[in-house]
């Protein structure tokens, strides 16, 4: 019962930032719009703090890291190979473009800030428990808070409908269906994890600064601490693949940018796919991004 509470918290934050866009006033959004890129690092910091109190109790903390690299990299690939594989089979051929290293090193710089952040709040941590000081910010209520964000901006998201047609819909389903058999793949390696929990971590579909809070909450703090560095190497893996071989095979670099395909990765997709890839972007992103907590939470309840 409490898992179905927690689950509806996070769709009702999500739907009713949806619904009260354009309808709260203008300066109060744009104050939330202001807000919305920063707060994701205010959630990580508070997710290293919650999370440094795990890291003590574990005696191998390097499983986790080694775990959670393994299946963000497994999922990335199978994103990218499920959604190739169902376009090739329609008779769509690899395309031609080209890449900017600069756009890359600026991707990478932005992936650093979240690291950056982590630290910062491992480190508040560590130092409040020096001088005996017990630091509490509740990750729960502050995601929440970002659901609602995350809510505002979605209505704002420039979605045409022209766009909602089943071949684009297909880069999407390859990400759900690609990041399933990474985690399938994933379980000959990690038998440490249930299969049913790395079915679960799969579909976080890059979205770290959800699915680690999330899981932490329905499950345990190290299956969190999973989920939270496996999305994050995912976005990363994403960029890697756009970069490398994303002028070559657009639809399935945006598979396996999973959520990020809307707005951390989207300047990729536009320089290295071309101006007629956005849509694809948007519309996967956009779907993955309401699927993810939906999934995640679903999945961690049973």
């Amino acid at each position: 019962m409490q898992s179905l509470w927690l689950i509806f918290q996070l769709l009702f934050c999500l739907f009713l930032g949806f619904i009260l866009a354009r309808r709260l006033p203008q300066w109060l959004e744009k104050i939330a719009f202001h807000i919305l890129p920063y707060f994701c690092y205010v959630l990580l910091i508070a997710i290293a703090v919650e999370f440094s109190q795990t890291l003590h109790e574990i005696s191998s903390p390097s499983i986790i890291l080694s775990s959670a690299i393994t299946l963000s990299l497994l999922c990335s690939v199978g994103a990218f190979a499920c959604c190739y594989l169902l376009f090739k089979a329609m008779g769509y051929q690899a395309t031609s473009g080209r890449v900017s290293a600069d756009l890359l090193l600026k991707s990478l710089i932005n992936i650093s800030y979240a690291f950056i952040a982590l630290g910062a709040g491992y480190g508040l941590a560590e130092l409040s428990n020096r001088f005996d000081f017990n630091l509490h910010l509740s990750t729960w209520h502050l995601l929440l808070v970002f659901m609602f964000l995350i809510g505002l901006d979605l209505a704002y998201s420039p979605l045409d409908r022209s766009w909602l047609n089943w071949k684009i819909l297909l880069v999407p389903v390859g990400c759900i269906i690609g990041s399933i058999v990474g985690a399938l793949i994933a379980n000959l390696f990690l038998t440490n994890i249930a299969l049913k929990d790395l079915i679960m971590l799969s579909q976080g579909y890059g979205f770290y600064s959800m699915s680690g809070i999330v899981v932490t909450e329905l499950k345990n703090p190290e299956l969190g601490s999973i989920a939270l560095i496996n999305d994050l190497f995912r976005e990363i893996f994403a960029i890697v693949l756009m970069y490398m071989i994303g002028w070559r095979y657009p639809r399935s670099a945006i598979a396996s940018a999973g959520a990020t395909a809307m707005d951390v990765t989207l300047p990729m997709v536009k320089q290295s796919c071309g101006n007629a890839f956005i849509p694809h972007a948007m519309v996967s992103g956009f779907i993955l991004s309401v699927l993810a907590p939906i999934l995640v939470s679903v999945l961690a309840a049973l």
